[in-house]
């Protein structure tokens, strides 16, 4: 029992010793291998750049410096349109002047020689002012070359109207359409919606339902973004079926209807008065009280059909508006003419007469629609014979109205200089008449006498293009 306990003080007294003593290679070995910590610690690597942000805020930067690159490309695109546009003119400009030069030439060389002794033959030249020059008229069947569009400037208010005519086929489309192409605002994708276009068309009742989707359908095809139809109760189901596009409203016969389509008017950009109205006095007094509102906004009013049977009327709800457009077929020009001047209308010299309807109007702008469209505003006058067709089925007119209402929202809202001092609504006019007559070209060719208003809107895209974008 002694010799226990003596064992147990002496393994108490030295554990360190025996420990030490018992592995002596093993310690050794561990003081080689276990180099001092001093030694063994590395440099630590940076960190990366964008390793403390979070993912939201990564995505954040991306997406900034995508936009500024995307700001950067509108750019340089928009000052190569510029430079573009601007080479585009000087082309124009060199072309009119050498045109211009052989028009000159070729006038010096047609002049007859004066000869006293010549037998007068029969010409197909009337005899007028000399001051005055006139266009020849065709002479029997004659073919001309054709002529798509003439200048005309008027130096009193109720004078001759004077055309300059362009050898060589050069005319006013060489001069105008630059201006429309200049109007019609770029497709980017900075904007919103509405931006391009937000067009009202004011009518459709129980009897007319396809005049105000024709109108509204129009407008949306020609680049307006929205198309509002403002219509009777009646008339609001069979619309909309003809279309989802089209945002219509049944409000035209209601007890509020004024107050209703006033509360849209602060959006829209131009207003169609007109396609499929009617006649009822209700929807004539409702129309008229619309427009009346309308021009305190100073929005472009563009009237045709039954809203023409309201102004002939009473001329005053739209006399002397600057932004309002008139758009008559002959028989609603006739109409207008009697009501203005209480005395017939001469109907051999259209374009004087539209002339002096222009003026008694309050130089409001006048499309008289035909066999060539003479649009004037009582200065200056253009004149539209760009090919059609003989076909001349309804709808047409609603086409027109329509695609002007696009076009007149452009004009006026293009910068001043665009329309180089021209009149907005005679520049929105032309691109309107020459479009609606691209379509009717264009459908024509293809379906020829059964062709419909129907096929005509099918060909905006296409007619666009050709007359604006190429």
């Amino acid at each position: 029992m002694n010799l226990l306990k003596r064992a147990a003080f002496i393994f108490s007294e030295q554990p360190l010793s025996l420990a030490l003593g018992s592995f002596p290679t093993k310690q050794s070995s561990l003081t080689k291998t276990n180099p001092p910590a001093a030694t063994s610690s590395r440099p630590r690597r940076s960190k990366k750049r964008f390793a403390n942000m979070s993912l939201e805020k990564l995505m954040e930067k991306f997406l900034e410096q995508s936009m500024e690159a995307e700001d950067n490309f509108y750019r340089l695109e928009e000052q190569r349109l510029q430079a573009e546009d601007k080479r585009r003119e000087e082309e124009h400009s060199r072309e009119l002047q050498m045109l211009q030069m052989l028009g000159q030439i070729f006038t010096g060389i047609s002049t007859p020689s004066p000869a006293p002794q010549a037998t007068p033959q029969p010409s197909c030249i009337p005899q007028t002012n000399p001051t005055v020059p006139l266009t020849r008229p065709p002479c029997g069947n004659r073919n001309h070359p054709p002529a798509l569009t003439e200048f005309a400037s008027h130096s009193q208010p109720a004078g001759p109207v004077i055309e300059r005519s362009f050898s060589l086929g050069t005319t006013a489309m060489d001069s105008v359409i630059p201006l429309v192409r200049k109007t019609i605002p770029p497709l980017t994708s900075k904007k919103h919606k509405g931006q391009d276009g937000r067009i009202g068309i004011i009518g459709g009742c129980q009897e007319y339902t396809g005049a105000p989707f024709f109108a509204a359908i129009s407008a949306l095809k020609v680049g307006a973004d929205l198309s509002h139809v403002f219509c009777t109760k009646d008339a609001a189901p069979v619309i909309k079926s003809y279309s989802p596009e089209l945002i219509v409203h049944p409000v035209l016969d209601g007890p509020n209807a004024v107050e209703e389509i006033e509360k849209w008017l602060p959006r829209l950009h131009s207003l169609v008065v007109g396609p499929g109205l009617g006649r009822e006095e209700m929807l004539l007094k409702n129309a008229k009280e619309i427009i009346e509102r309308s021009k305190l906004r100073g929005i472009p009013i563009i009237i045709d059909a039954d809203g023409l049977w309201l102004v002939a009327k009473e001329p005053s709800v739209i006399q002397g508006y600057q932004r309002g457009i008139l758009t008559p077929n002959f028989m609603e020009f006739t109409r207008l003419y009697e009501a203005m001047h209480h005395e017939p209308l001469d109907s051999t010299d259209h374009k004087r007469s539209a002339q002096q309807l222009s003026i008694a109007m309050g130089h409001l702008t006048l499309v008289l629609k035909g066999e060539e469209d003479i649009i004037t505003d009582g200065k200056n006058m253009l004149t539209c014979n760009q090919e059609g067709s003989g076909r001349r089925c309804g709808g047409q007119g609603d086409l027109l109205s329509g695609s002007l209402g696009v076009f007149a929202h452009w004009a006026f809202s293009s910068p001043p200089d665009a329309a180089k001092g021209m009149n907005p609504s005679l520049v929105a006019a032309f691109g309107a008449t020459s479009l609606t007559r691209q379509c009717n070209r264009q459908a024509f060719h293809k379906h020829s006498r059964s062709t419909t208003t129907s096929d005509m809107i099918q060909e905006i895209s296409s007619a666009f293009k050709k007359l604006f974008e190429s």
